[in-house]
């Protein structure tokens, strides 16, 4: 394909780059090697030229699959399942990074099962969450002092009523809790919860989004970590209802 005379739609060229960034985010909690890094670029690569590919018989909306400020969620646009563009096996690439990396749900799945039911949470979110957050390590500490699988500051795991935040049952009981509230203030609106739960509520209030909609339109104002933690997640919530 000639691409001095075909047009590339400015959002698939966004798309791409947000693509590329969670190439890199995902190195930040699964501790990979330079060698798993040259995969990621190999990957990368397969999936840019799938989608130029796709494009000699697409319009350019048909890459995005959506275009931007429409309202949904966050990190939807772009995941596998909403890239139209893509190929089959370029959509199986990207799926397969979340696969490889992993650790260890099969050992929490009782725990996160019981605490999804008593809390109206999917697994696949609360799984996804755990992913993002401690990549399945009970034991994990941030730089900041949250603790735990899912990481719970230790003033929030008081309230929450838990007291150990190393104890798995413990952790996915009062993480499980704290995001099943957010979901509730924010009138079930997922992305929005899962900001809060990376950002704080009361950075959300001060900015005014109370749902999906609102946080599609301000986004750009949070965080740069909070914009791409709600991407991840969102897109291992995928991977675990594959």
């Amino acid at each position: 394909m000639n691409l001095s005379t075909k047009a590339i739609d400015p959002y698939t060229i966004k798309e791409l780059l947000q693509l590329q960034v969670m190439n890199q985010l995902s190195l930040l909690t699964s501790g990979r090697n330079s060698v798993t890094e040259q995969s990621d670029n190999t990957d990368f690569a397969s999936i840019l030229n799938g989608m130029l590919a796709g494009m000699d018989s697409a319009s350019p909306q048909s890459a995005g699959g959506m275009t931007a400020g429409a309202g949904l969620v966050p990190g939807q646009a772009w995941g596998p399942a909403m890239l139209s563009g893509l190929s089959t096996a370029s959509a199986g690439a990207l799926t397969k990074k979340f696969a490889s990396a992993t650790a260890k749900p099969s050992a929490y799945e009782p725990l996160i099962q019981e605490a999804s039911r008593r809390f109206g949470v999917e697994p696949s979110v609360v799984k996804a969450v755990i992913h993002a957050e401690s990549s399945f390590n009970a034991n994990a500490v941030s730089g900041a002092g949250a603790k735990g699988l899912m990481q719970l500051m230790d003033a929030t795991g008081q309230g929450l009523g838990v007291d150990n935040p190393f104890d798995p049952a413990q952790n996915i009981h009062g993480g499980t809790r704290y995001l099943s509230n957010l979901i509730s203030k924010y009138g079930g609106s997922l992305g929005t919860a899962l900001a809060a739960y990376n950002a704080g509520p009361t950075r959300l209030d001060r900015l005014g989004i109370r749902n999906d909609q609102d946080l599609a339109e301000k986004l750009h104002l949070l965080p740069n970590e909070t914009q791409q933690y709600v991407r991840k997640v969102l897109a291992l919530k995928e991977h675990y209802e594959a």
